[in-house]
Order: C-alpha cells, then sequence, then structure tokens
C-alpha cells in the first residue's frame, strides 16, 4: 500500500485548504486511513480518521465543525477538508492506513502500517 499525499501551502487564518490522499497497492486490505499531523516541537497526533467500510468519521476534539474528512472510493483518495484554519493548525499532515479491526477508532500512530511523506501546512495570523 502507498498513500501519496498533496494539498498543503500557506494560508490566513480563517482560511480553507484540502488535502488529498490517494492510496494505491491494495486498498482493499485497509479498513481505516487517517490523518496525523505533527507540529514543530509536539508529538504527532491523530487529526481525523475514516472507516473504509462505513465511511464514518471521527475527530479529535480540536478541529470538530471545522475539519471534515471524506473518502472517494473511486478514485482511491481520501480529502481532508480544512476551514476556519488557525495559526495552531501550523503543522506537517500526513495520511496513514491500518489494517487494525476493532470497534473503537485506531489513533495510536503505532496502529498504522502505512504512511505518506507528509504535507506542510502553514496558517498565518
Amino acid at each position: 500500500v502507498q498513500l501519496v499525499e498533496s494539498g498543503g501551502g500557506q494560508v490566513q487564518a480563517g482560511g480553507s485548504l484540502r488535502l488529498s490522499c490517494r492510496v494505491s497497492g491494495r486498498p482493499s486490505a485497509i479498513n481505516f486511513i487517517g490523518w496525523f499531523r505533527q507540529a514543530p516541537g509536539k508529538e504527532r497526533e491523530l487529526v481525523a480518521v475514516i472507516s473504509t467500510a462505513s465511511s464514518r468519521p471521527n475527530y479529535v476534539d480540536d478541529v470538530k465543525g471545522r475539519f471534515t474528512i471524506s473518502g472517494d472510493n473511486d478514485k482511491n483518495t481520501v480529502y481532508l477538508q480544512m476551514t476556519g484554519l488557525k495559526s495552531e493548525d501550523t503543522a506537517v499532515y500526513q495520511c496513514a492506513a491500518t489494517s487494525y479491526y476493532g470497534i473503537t477508532y485506531p489513533d495510536d500512530p503505532d496502529d498504522y502500517q502505512y504512511w505518506g511523506q507528509g504535507t506542510s501546512v502553514t496558517v498565518s495570523s
């Protein structure tokens, strides 16, 4: 499984960006796809995750109401639509995929087997 992100960039506070994560290889082996971010000097954190089976999303509290994760099965692509961006959203964003199967959403980076290279998002105030 290979993941390739795109869509990062620089935006002013309050603006919007849409990140894309294209999945190739054996996407049928994947049960969840998540977007993580890591800001300078901080630990990597899960921002949003989506189930490939049900398309049901889950979000960290900080981005609820501002970010939307969605998938397009025909394009094997998962999107992260980010609105109302804040300076604290500045980070490198990575998508990750996992064959993890369970009743809870996987939120630990160690739960994910496949990672993209990351795309940088900079929000200026």
